[in-house]
């Protein structure tokens, strides 16, 4: 079986840091050739992320609702996300999001905003019918030469997560 993953970031950055952070945490969740990754850097689509209607966009957001999980990730702004990130998921209808595993990601100059992930986009990806698999991942800039040794431990968290919620389940079907 072959996971569908996608990587949305919120910065306003193209090819940020953000973006290394993201992609690093999926690296280590997953074995090579276990799973498909699209990236949406929506620095890339800032010319549509308001157009109503957009094809574009409508496309983006069909792909990560159909995706297995999904990392949303963005710099801290203001003690939150992105005004990027928010416009790209206030696209989304009630539950438009039911069924993805989605883990909320922010990066930041310090420890002073670490439980953002957790407590500001967390719920809202929840409240759009997302499973938030543990609590947000937060990082900081500053420890880039750091990414894999940190970004590990939280994909051992995660990992252990998953399995925790795999065993409830029970043998058969998750579907």
């Amino acid at each position: 079986m072959t996971v569908k993953v996608s990587v949305v970031v919120g910065n306003p950055k193209p090819q940020s840091r953000t973006l290394k952070v993201a992609t690093t945490l999926v690296e280590h969740l997953f074995a090579d050739d276990t799973y498909d990754l699209k990236v949406i850097d929506l620095a890339d689509h800032q010319s549509e992320i308001f157009a109503w209607p957009s094809e574009e966009m409508s496309a983006l957001n069909a792909h990560v609702a159909e995706s297995d999980l999904v990392v949303f990730a963005c710099p801290t702004y203001k003690a939150t996300y992105t005004g990027l990130l928010k416009a790209f998921l206030d696209r989304y209808p009630a539950n438009g999001l039911a069924g993805v595993v989605a883990i909320p990601v922010l990066t930041g100059a310090d420890l002073t905003h670490s439980m953002g992930p957790t407590v500001n986009l967390a719920p809202l990806l929840v409240e759009l019918g997302a499973i938030v698999p543990g609590r947000g991942f937060y990082f900081v800039a500053s420890q880039m030469d750091k990414i894999d040794e940190l970004v590990a431990a939280a994909a051992s968290e995660y990992r252990s997560n998953f399995a925790k919620v795999a065993f409830l389940a029970g043998p058969g079907d998750m579907s």
